[in-house]
């Protein structure tokens, strides 16, 4: 039998995230610029308190002061994270952060965890992740696997990407770029953080971006002829996309807890609003159609959420997980964009203006569905992996078949409808 039921530490803990979010996150909503996000005294004050309410850096090993929760118990408290997006700052579990204290603890060397590590999980710095692209003339976008050549021996050929900047704390570049010798067929690159001290690392603004919620916003940056020590490479060079696969599967996992969060909390503004707001002689809540719109949220917010249980369960029992977290990304950045999509509607011009965070939420929450792949190209995936398994196995009860050519006929002219129907 499956058992869903929450022990009783992890329901406390559960709890606890919830109440500091309602009582310590949210009232520091107003104070959140759509482009450097909290300033940095109210966070280091945020975070100190999380420290003390024992929430803090909830996805790091414990011997480098965080929590040491498994996926599965990082869903319960990340979703909690989630109902503010200034949340996961305060928990310092936010991406790509998180993403890239995974990888420097499952990868890096003790000498790197010390220099990298560290000062992130204290949160003395702030990191940004970087992937090559090709440029438009090769048509691969938004491909993980098949990186641009970025990385010589010691130079880096000139790229521009659009990266999560972070703000003036930046000190650690994730970059994910092809090594030049690496073996094309296997698809490999190399991992490669850079500081952006470096004055051969360029930045410039982005142009204005839809989603506001990182703090410090994006920048584009441009590596020209960036060079790259060997103490700063992660692994061993030409293993960087086994290594990303560490980082990428649970990253979009772990994105998927936290707008999970988010949706929860636009459905509970919804509710209470709806039962709040009288229209045409009697609560909206009474409307059916609203209450279909809520009814719909609940069932995509519950599906949601045992997917990304599932796909943690699957994680934590030591599977890669990739068409689970595919599956789960997928469904459930679509569902959230619906869900927060019904609360806006639902409270009407009250969730059009800033008096809710509904349309901030609108905003942030649509480009989910384009990073960490959009949910085209998992679809793809997904499908992919689903025919290679039917191609290798027998088709049981299906006899073969060969491709039948149509037959080309003569259109004729289609009788009377009238005189066709049978009494």
């Amino acid at each position: 039998m499956i058992d869903f039921t929450l022990p009783p530490e992890l329901a406390e803990l559960r709890d606890r995230a919830r109440a500091f979010v309602e009582n310590e996150v949210i009232p520091q909503e107003p104070f959140v610029d759509d482009h450097d996000g909290l300033p940095q005294d109210r966070l280091d004050a945020l975070r100190a308190r999380a420290r003390s309410a024992g929430i803090y850096a909830p996805h790091v090993p414990k011997e480098w002061g965080g929590l040491g929760l498994n996926m599965r118990e990082m869903s319960i408290v990340f979703e909690e994270a989630g109902r503010s997006l200034i949340g996961p700052l305060a928990l310092n579990c936010a991406a790509p952060d998180e993403g890239n204290m995974h990888l420097l603890a499952v990868v890096g060397t003790a000498a790197q965890q010390e220099q990298y590590l560290r000062p992130l999980v204290e949160g003395r710095v702030r990191s940004s992740f970087s992937m090559t692209e090709p440029p438009r003339r090769r048509l691969r976008p938004l491909d993980a696997a098949h990186p641009r050549r970025a990385a010589r021996r010691r130079l880096g050929h000139q790229r521009r990407q659009v990266v999560h900047q972070r703000g003036r704390r930046l000190r650690l570049h994730d970059l994910h770029g092809r090594h030049r010798r690496a073996d094309r067929r296997a698809r490999r690159r190399d991992d490669v953080p850079g500081r952006r001290r470096q004055p051969r690392l360029p930045h410039r603004p982005a142009d204005p971006l839809l989603d506001a919620g990182f703090a410090g916003g994006h920048c584009e940056v441009e590596f020209r002829d960036c060079a790259v020590g060997q103490d700063a490479v992660l692994g061993a060079v030409g293993e960087g996309f086994k290594y990303a696969q560490v980082r990428l599967a649970p990253a979009r996992l772990t994105h998927c807890m936290r707008w999970l969060g988010v949706a929860a909390r636009a459905l509970d503004i919804a509710a209470t609003y709806a039962n709040g707001r009288a229209g045409f002689g009697k609560p909206l809540g009474q409307h059916q159609m609203v209450q279909q719109m809520i009814a719909d949220s609940a069932m995509e917010l519950h599906a949601s959420r045992l997917m990304i249980w599932h796909a943690a369960w699957v994680i934590d029992g030591g599977g890669q997980a990739r068409q689970e977290t595919s599956m789960a990304k997928t469904y459930v950045s679509e569902a959230v964009d619906r869900v927060v999509d019904r609360a806006l509607q639902i409270t009407g011009s009250h969730g059009v203006s800033n008096e809710l965070p509904l349309a901030s939420f609108y905003r942030n929450v649509r480009p989910f569905r384009i990073y960490d792949g959009p949910s085209e190209v998992h679809r793809m995936v997904i499908a992919q992996r689903i025919l290679r398994e039917a191609a290798a196995k027998p088709a049981a009860g299906i006899a073969p078949t060969t491709p039948e050519v149509a037959e080309v006929t003569t259109p004729i002219e289609r009788p009377n409808v009238a005189s066709t129907m049978v009494d």
